[in-house]
């Protein structure tokens, strides 16, 4: 086999791990509880977990009440949990191959938008099917970088939304400030006409009182 030909296949090859890769990312509204569930197969797969919630349904309402996580592994077993989180970022190295859960629960009044995001890795290390004794190390290695370029594929992700959450709550705060601008000004504008009216009326009163 010439080299070209081995460039072939390791590139052919590396095109369709990038395409089975498992990674999901999603963005939906929980009312109470909502849950997922993620079949992974092997064990000393690790499971990198993020998510953050966007904001609420209520664009007059900014609360620091974050949602619940539960992450139970294919026996119910429970593998992580976390409480009144907005923003959160995880690992967990799989021990049992099979389905694990991960539930959302919302103890707020109103809708949240959750972002989650989930990525499987595994680095394959090939010890079959190589006759020349470099070939093999090589295919690790690029096991291996790929893997840490997904990782930081999943840590931007995690960053964008934490990003775009900030935004919206920044959007929210200036359209708050407005309103209350032209609450307040309203409000002034009206205790003036309404002293100007008593003036008046004060004035009137005594214009009588003196022409009588």
């Amino acid at each position: 086999m010439d080299g070209r030909r081995c460039v072939q296949i390791l590139f052919v090859g590396i095109s369709f791990a990038i395409f089975l890769k498992d990674v999901s990312g999603t963005r939906f509204v929980i009312d109470r509880k909502e849950c997922f569930s993620h079949s992974v197969p092997h064990v000393g797969n690790s499971v990198d977990v993020s998510f953050v919630v966007m904001k609420g349904d209520d664009a007059w309402r900014h609360s620091d009440d974050g949602v619940d996580l539960v992450v139970k592994g294919p026996s119910e077993e429970q593998i992580h949990n976390s409480y009144d989180q907005i923003t959160q970022k995880f690992d967990f190295t799989v021990h049992k191959p099979g389905i694990y859960s991960f539930c959302f629960y919302n103890k707020s009044p109103y809708h949240e938008l959750v972002d989650f995001d989930l990525h499987v890795s595994h680095v394959a290390y090939i010890n079959e099917h190589a006759k020349d004794e470099h070939f093999s190390p090589l295919l690790e290695q690029i096991s291996i970088l790929e893997e840490d370029l997904y990782k930081i594929i999943f840590e931007q992700h995690w960053l964008q939304a934490n990003t775009d959450r900030q935004a919206l709550v920044n959007e929210h705060m200036t359209k708050r400030v407005i309103h209350k601008a032209m609450i307040e000004s309203f409000a002034l504008v009206a205790a003036s006409v309404l002293q100007v009216y008593l003036l008046r009326r004060l004035f009137d009163g005594k214009l009588s009182t003196c022409r009588v």
